[in-house]
């Protein structure tokens, strides 16, 4: 029989910090809908929320209730705890941003595009370094990726409005146009677009591409229906294991989990090779659901 969560009356009155610095009452919806897409069963999640409720005070940070939250989804699935580290791993798709370029680029690779990560085009003004360039069939995107490592950043209305300019001066060099593209500009970042930013993104006919947006097709949902997780969000590895791989151009979990010599040459002991193989293996063909 699932239980329920219990002394939900008393959560309502906590106030609750968020990375924003704003405070907002404790919602127990948020909390469970964040672990339900960690694939957790209903039951899985009414324990944790049931773990976590006695533990809340009035101004704990959201970041005190979410680390407390993966310690205990974690003691119960490692799979189920990358998923719900989903986000925290692609602000480790850092330091420098290239690694979070990279793994744009791998989203739309496997959605039938060539990719190239980092590449010059003339504008008719300037030159313009493009973060991705990808290419199907008479399609081509141009894609600027705007990646934050610290949580509570918003990307508002100034970023789309330099990037259009850009856009704009690539376009108007004709070179595109001579080779018979359809363009489509995007912008990705893996925090959240203001509402004025969307706004100016829709008016300009900018593809915007954030952690949250659009609906059913945000970089989460993408992430989720591909399976294409990046292997920072692996709970089996250290960071200093993590940050090898990316410095040798590795981004996802599929392709290193199963990887033992590369692993190895991460630092990973023969112990837990299998420990990464298993929560590698659920996160990417789906037997961890």
């Amino acid at each position: 029989m699932i239980s329920k969560p219990k002394k939900e009356y008393m959560a309502k009155e906590i106030l609750v910090q968020k990375a924003s610095g704003i405070t907002e009452p404790f919602s127990i919806e948020k909390l469970r809908y964040s672990l339900s897409k960690s694939k957790a069963s209903q039951e899985e999640v009414n324990s944790i929320i049931d773990a976590l409720l006695p533990r809340l005070y009035q101004g704990i940070s959201t970041n005190k209730i979410y680390s407390e939250a993966f310690r205990l989804l974690r003691s119960r699935s490692k799979s189920h705890a990358a998923r719900y580290y989903l986000k925290k791993g692609i602000m480790e798709l850092g330091p420098s941003g290239y690694p979070f370029e990279k793994f744009i680029g791998e989203i739309f690779k496997h959605q039938g595009y060539t990719v190239e990560v980092g590449i010059i085009l003339e504008g008719k003004c300037v030159s313009h370094e493009v973060d991705v360039v990808g290419k199907k069939e008479n399609e081509l995107i141009l894609v600027e990726c705007k990646y934050h490592n610290q949580a509570g950043i918003s990307v508002d209305v100034k970023t789309p409005l330099y990037i259009h300019s850009r856009f704009e001066d690539i376009l108007a060099n004709g070179a595109l146009k001579k080779k018979g593209a359809v363009f489509t500009g995007w912008i990705a970042t893996n925090s959240k677009f203001t509402s004025d930013a969307i706004d100016y993104g829709n008016c300009k006919n900018l593809k915007l591409l954030s952690w949250n947006y659009p609906t059913h097709k945000s970089l989460r949902d993408i992430i989720d229906k591909l399976r294409l997780y990046p292997l920072t969000c692996l709970t089996s590895l250290t960071r200093q294991e993590k940050q090898w791989l990316l410095a040798k151009n590795y981004v996802l979990v599929k392709d290193v989990y199963n990887d033992k010599a590369t692993l190895k040459s991460a630092g990973v002991s023969d112990a837990r090779l299998k420990a990464v193989y298993e929560e590698g293996e659920k996160l990417c063909d789906g037997n961890g659901i």
